[in-house]
């Protein structure tokens, strides 16, 4: 069975940093893009950033650009964001998503709390 199970998470200051981790089982980690979702409350969950499965390509939201990294170590089946300058509204449930071609969700994780509060 495919799992997805995300850690990292917790509650951090203004302009801290937290670095997520995404570790894959039950599916060839490597042939798969990964996303990063976050889901506030009372809002739509929205993609953050996502890395392709082989040239390691990325893109990244707008509203987190030049403060978050996504990475992947294949060799490990994780796939990392690293978040830093956090503010108040990064705050939200954080999501691991395995990418199958066109962008299709293959498994999603259960999430982990980022709460970015003084």
């Amino acid at each position: 069975q495919v799992q997805l199970v995300e850690s990292g998470g917790g509650l951090v200051q203004p302009g801290g940093s937290l670095r997520l981790s995404c570790v894959a089982s039950g599916l060839a980690f490597s042939s798969y893009g990964m996303s990063w979702y976050r889901q506030a409350p009372g809002k739509k969950r929205e993609l953050v950033a996502s890395i392709a499965s082989v040239d390691g390509n990325t893109n990244y939201a707008d509203a987190v650009k030049g403060r978050f990294t996504i990475s992947r170590d294949n060799a490990k089946n994780t796939v990392y964001l690293q978040m830093n300058s956090l503010k108040p509204e990064d705050t939200a449930v954080y999501y691991c998503a395995a990418v199958f071609r066109l962008g299709v969700i293959h498994a999603w994780g259960k999430g982990t709390q980022v709460t970015v509060s003084s």
